[in-house]
């Protein structure tokens, strides 16, 4: 009886699980790190709603789902002052470990369970280093302007210089 019980235990595990939702997941983890630290960070999903905002160096979970059968999308914000803002896309891919629902997980897994968990993709990358461009300050023009001798202050007519006559 009781070899029955997990006999039925292992196979509803295997039947009713996925390949990637068993042996991946479907948050992952991500450093963020920018040269200078202590920029402002601020990450918006692809419908542009805003998850995380805080300061580098930044540890934190994105869902690697958006939806059945679609993978998430990110977009992370730097600014500091005195520097250019940068927008930095964070992308994630097919996970190798849901082609093993064709050996392990069945067709409920292939096409149920990981799409709609997510654990169908991962994280590109688990490190965002970035590196932040100095602001380009206005350069002052120069320009001429032309005045009316009646028109300028006094103490000014001393530092005059005839050009012709």
């Amino acid at each position: 009886m009781k070899l029955k019980l997990n006999l039925v235990a292992v196979l509803s595990i295997i039947l009713l699980s996925s390949c990637a939702s068993i042996v991946s997941k479907s948050s992952w983890p991500i450093t963020i790190n920018s040269t200078p630290s202590e920029a402002k960070i601020s990450i918006k999903d692809k419908k542009g709603i805003e998850i995380y905002t805080g300061n580098t160096p930044a540890t934190l979970k994105l869902k690697s789902g958006a939806g059945f059968f679609s993978k998430a999308q990110y977009q992370v914000t730097f600014e500091k002052v005195g520097f250019d803002k940068k927008v930095v896309p964070v992308e994630f891919k097919l996970n190798g470990w849901y082609f093993g629902n064709i050996l392990f997980g069945g067709p409920l897994g292939l096409l149920i369970i990981d799409p709609a968990t997510g654990a169908m993709f991962k994280l590109e990358t688990e490190f965002l280093n970035e590196t932040l461009t100095k602001s380009v300050t206005s350069v002052e023009t120069r320009e001429l302007k032309l005045l009316d001798i009646n028109k300028i202050p006094t103490e000014w007519r001393n530092h005059l210089i005839l050009v012709s006559k």
